[in-house]
């Protein structure tokens, strides 16, 4: 488990609000063979913001084929970052649970894809 965030290093609104956190569903999922640690390859269709590729560790709780259609919340204003040979353009993001296994986090019902965290 993580520890508590530092009371020191609250965030004000503004700097929330520089984060843009948008809702996609995967559209393609593969295994990824040259990262250094086990992940998955993941394409995220974002709506009018495009088809997107994030490179996740998600291998302990999810096989590609499971991960097709789900939803998922992802920050897509991070630069772009090179894990082996490819290059990962958002985060999506997890809940990190007992053993380091991640536990993708996405909306409880489908909304169109691109919305903003709010």
């Amino acid at each position: 488990m993580s520890e508590p965030a530092d009371a020191g290093a609250l965030l004000s609104w503004s700097d929330f609000e520089k984060v843009d956190l948008r809702v996609g569903t995967i559209v393609t999922a593969r295994r990824h063979p040259t990262a250094k640690k086990p992940a998955i390859q993941l394409e995220v269709d974002f709506g009018s913001l495009g088809k997107k590729w994030s490179s996740a560790q998600l291998t302990h709780l999810y096989e590609p084929e499971v991960l097709l259609g789900r939803q998922v919340l992802a920050v897509v204003n991070f630069p772009p970052r090179r894990i082996g040979d490819f290059t990962s353009e958002v985060l999506v993001t997890g809940l990190i649970a007992e053993g380091g296994a991640v536990v993708l986090v996405g909306p409880d019902r489908p909304v169109p894809n691109g919305l903003r965290l709010a």
